[in-house]
């Protein structure tokens, strides 16, 4: 035990380096003992934890974070699962695709009779047009897709060009094509076009004409001669202060009573102006707030330049003004294609006027004719209102110049 205890360590008070002695192996210590170390490169990222990155963080991060939306979440998705569910299996499942009456759509597990909507299937688009004039028809839809495509798409060139064709002489082609009477072709009078072309016909003529007189009557209410802002101001205001149907049945009964003896309009155009009118007051408060977000500094360095008041509103401020306000504008113009069902109502037959006088057809009389008209028509609206949302937002994302928050 003596001879042991003679060989003290350093914590025991033994002879240390610190306390002066001597030791050869901690005087040349070798690399493989310093305590040094510099990194001559960056480590390689770890990956984020699996619940925090991919889908998986994507659900725990939106659908998940806490117990109320979780709770919403379980809610939301039951709900929507019931809702699908039935309208797979009424559609789709349960659908009948094919035959040639009612026979076919009869049963107790039947759903949705699309084989009623295949026999209907051309007059829902063409109405009563003759059937060996609506090559006419096809011709006017064809000319509407070549002009509007690369109208559409902002990389196409000869804008110009494609505009004058679009405004200019596409309206009156389709004029002459549809109405007849010209040309050698026979006259096709307005109360045999239906379906979806009296459906455009309406939306695309409303939606043409509103945008500008919607955006003169902005500049007119804000104007600061008393004549002219007071004309705006009581147009727009009589406008938005009745519904959409009371304008269509003064256009189409009470118009004819004000009218000289043996003067009449046809009952379309009649609508057509009534549905123009009515959407461009709408659309004149939605560019006045357009034009209200715009600094007072714009007009004034406009005012600077020495730009006339036509000038400055053509080249500054109304470019601004209308890009602020795209959602709005598009907004109008879906109400507007969804409000022409109302022309139904004083016996112009649209898509809709054409599903619903379908119904009566007692060869396809049956329990769920009913709910596959409608479904079909509310499909194609959604089509068409669903495309116009999506092209505004491609719209709103290309002009905005830096404007993001």
């Amino acid at each position: 035990m003596t001879q042991k205890s003679s060989h003290s360590s350093p914590a025991a008070g033994g002879a240390s380096p610190a306390a002066g002695g001597a030791s050869p192996a901690v005087d040349q210590a070798s690399p493989a003992t310093s305590v040094a170390f510099v990194r001559t490169k960056f480590s390689e990222s770890l990956p984020p934890p699996a619940s925090e990155a991919g889908m998986l963080g994507w659900v725990r991060k939106n659908l998940f974070p806490n117990v109320t939306n979780t709770i919403l979440t379980i809610l939301g998705v039951s709900f929507i699962y019931l809702v699908v569910s039935k309208f797979i299996q009424f559609a789709i499942i349960d659908g009948v695709w094919s035959g040639s009456d009612r026979a076919a759509c009869l049963g107790p597990d039947v759903g949705a009779c699309w084989a009623y909507t295949r026999a209907y299937f051309s007059q829902f688009i063409y109405g009563r047009f003759p059937l060996d004039e609506r090559w006419r028809v096809d011709l006017v839809f064809a000319m509407g897709l070549i002009g509007l495509i690369p109208m559409v798409i902002p990389s196409v060139p000869g804008k110009k060009w494609n505009a004058i064709f679009l405004l200019g002489i596409f309206p009156v082609a389709t004029f002459f094509l549809l109405a007849g009477g010209y040309f050698g072709l026979s006259e096709v009078p307005t109360d045999k076009w239906g379906g979806l072309l009296v459906t455009l016909v309406v939306a695309i003529t409303g939606i043409t004409a509103s945008l500008p007189l919607g955006i003169l009557l902005a500049l007119g209410r804000r104007s600061d001669l008393p004549i002219i802002k007071t004309l705006s101001v009581g147009f727009i205001e009589i406008w938005r202060g009745v519904p959409l149907i009371t304008v269509l049945f003064m256009s189409s009964v009470m118009l004819p009573l004000f009218l000289p003896e043996g003067v009449t309009f046809d009952k379309l155009l009649r609508a057509l102006i009534g549905v123009a009118l009515f959407s461009s007051a709408y659309m004149a408060e939605v560019v006045r707030g357009g034009l209200a977000a715009i600094p007072r500094g714009q007009f004034e360095g406009a005012q600077a330049l020495g730009l006339s008041y036509p000038k400055m509103m053509t080249f500054i401020v109304l470019p601004q003004a209308l890009k602020h306000v795209i959602p709005g504008i598009v907004n109008t113009f879906i109400a507007l294609f969804k409000d022409t069902t109302l022309v139904s109502i004083i016996g112009i037959l649209d898509l809709l006027g054409m599903v619903q006088s379908s119904f009566s057809d007692s060869t396809w009389a049956t329990p769920t004719t009913a709910g596959t008209g409608y479904l079909f028509t509310a499909m194609v609206y959604w089509i068409f209102c669903f495309s116009m949302s999506r092209y505004s937002a491609f719209i709103e994302e290309l002009f905005n110049t830096g404007h993001k928050r």
